[in-house]
Order: C-alpha cells, then sequence, then structure tokens
C-alpha cells in the first residue's frame, strides 16, 4: 500500500470543485472580509501561521488519551479535550485563511482535510460531554474515533504542505520563482 498515492489521489477528484470554490469563497468573506487575512496567514512572522496552532488541538488530544487509557484520570482527560476545543476556532481561522489562496488540486485535498478534521473536532466535542456526564467508555470510543479522524485530516495536511508545497515559500519571491536558496541564486547571477 503506497500511502503517498493514495494522499494524491484526492487531487484528482473533480467533483469536489463546487464545494472547493464554495469554501474558497466563504473564507475569503470570513477571514478577509474582517481583515484578518494578513495577521492569519502570519506574513508579519515570514511562515504560516496553521501549522504553528495545529499543535495545541492535536497534543492536547493526544495526551488526554494517555491521561484515561494509561493513568485513569478522567479529570485531566476531560480538560484536556476542553483546552483542544478552546484552540480549534483560531486554528480553523488560520486553515481558511490559507486556503483561499490554494490552487485547484490543494483546495480539493484542503477540503477533504478540513472535513476530516471537523469530524475529529466533532468526535472529541463528544467524548467531552460524555467525560462530563460520566460515561467514560464512550468518551474513550469517541477520543479514539476523533484521534483516527485527526490522523488522516494530519495526513492530508502534510501531503498539502511536503507533496504540494502549499504555502511554500510565500514570502520569500526568490525562492518561490527559482526553487533555489537564496545564497545559490545570488551566486549563479
Amino acid at each position: 500500500m503506497n500511502l503517498h498515492r493514495i494522499l494524491a489521489s484526492v487531487e484528482e477528484v473533480t467533483s469536489l470543485d463546487a464545494a472547493a470554490d464554495t469554501s474558497a469563497r466563504i473564507a475569503s468573506q470570513v477571514v478577509d472580509g474582517a481583515g484578518l487575512g494578513r495577521i492569519l496567514r502570519g506574513s508579519w512572522l515570514g511562515h504560516p501561521v496553521h501549522p504553528l496552532l495545529i499543535t495545541l488541538p492535536i497534543g492536547t488530544w493526544m495526551t488526554s488519551v494517555v491521561f484515561d487509557v494509561v493513568f485513569k484520570d478522567v479529570a485531566t482527560a476531560r480538560r484536556l479535550i476542553g483546552v483542544g476545543l478552546a484552540a480549534t476556532p483560531p486554528t480553523v481561522l488560520a486553515g481558511w485563511a490559507d486556503y483561499v489562496l490554494l490552487n485547484k488540486r490543494q483546495q480539493r485535498v484542503g477540503l477533504v482535510h478540513a472535513v476530516s478534521n471537523a469530524v475529529g473536532v466533532t468526535m472529541f466535542g463528544l467524548a467531552y460531554r460524555a467525560y462530563r456526564r460520566e460515561r467514560v467508555r464512550a468518551a474513550r470510543v469517541y477520543s479514539l474515533l476523533g484521534l483516527a479522524s485527526i490522523s488522516v485530516g494530519g495526513a492530508l495536511g502534510g501531503h498539502l504542505s511536503y507533496a504540494q508545497g502549499a504555502g511554500m515559500f510565500r514570502w520569500q519571491p526568490v525562492r518561490a520563482v527559482t526553487h533555489r536558496n537564496p545564497v545559490e541564486y545570488r551566486r549563479a547571477a
């Protein structure tokens, strides 16, 4: 099984184009309409913000499963899920800010990435609620389903970045055009 081939196959699903166009339009209205695009895209930082923000929800959710399953500390597991859920809206907004800059093939992958992660967020929301109701077994199932879903979403996000080059060299025009290190470019000139 070639995982790269599976991930790349999403790029070819033209039936996603209408949904991708609608998503890009809505994302542009929400993010750029509110004047948040420049901040959320990370031009002030020199690279996209979304990859930095994803570490908080993913980290807290993975750790919550460890606290529940290994340490049997469901209170900490629930709190960690809550922190991850609270960190999700800015992470989604930053992803939407980047989404509008993607080409069509990247938007197809980005859309499936977003849907997979939305399923994961929903599962962790259900897990949080189950923990609050002291339904630990159900919370564990939701958490594991959530981890599986965000793992698929993460693989697609990695494909976007590393295989498709989404967001790469965005603020480095010499490298974006030549695909060379700026120092090498100056030596060659």
